[in-house]
């Protein structure tokens, strides 16, 4: 799947400043696991910022929510899926929310249809509990087919 960007700054304050690595991985593992995407055997790494996946996702679709779930986490500046098999792989664009950003205004953009915004928030689930409260620097899905 290859290396994502994230915003470093922002997100879920899963972990403090000062914990170890191995403290920070076991903690986005369990941030991974509350919300499961379908990863099973999931292994996660984390050195300076970066973070490392390994598993088996039961679909593309999975993997690509799992990296979200990781890379939406304050102090993580990458995310790296290794070893991950999925088994399908979704047409799928990511795109990262803009102040003054909606569902609604993102889902015109890539749909032309602001009522298609669920979609996106069904898509987002794991990442986006509420879909009025997004936030610029935020990375999401957007399911093309």
């Amino acid at each position: 799947m290859g290396l994502f960007d994230f915003a470093k700054n922002i997100g879920a304050k899963v972990f403090g400043d000062e914990e170890p690595p191995e403290t920070q991985a076991d903690k986005i593992k369990s941030h991974i696991e509350t919300d499961n995407p379908g990863i099973t055997d999931l292994k996660v790494a984390v050195h300076e910022g970066v973070v490392s996946l390994a598993g088996e996702a039961a679909s593309g679709e999975a993997l690509e929510k799992a990296v979200l779930l990781a890379g939406n986490v304050k102090g993580v500046e990458n995310v790296m899926a290794v070893t991950v098999k999925a088994a399908d792989e979704p047409k799928v664009e990511y795109y990262e929310i803009k102040s003054g950003d909606s569902l609604s205004a993102i889902a015109k953009k890539f749909y032309g249809d602001a009522m298609q915004y669920p979609r996106l928030f069904e898509a987002n689930r794991e990442v986006i509990k509420d879909p009025d409260k997004i936030y610029p620097g935020q990375k999401i899905r957007v399911p093309m087919d």
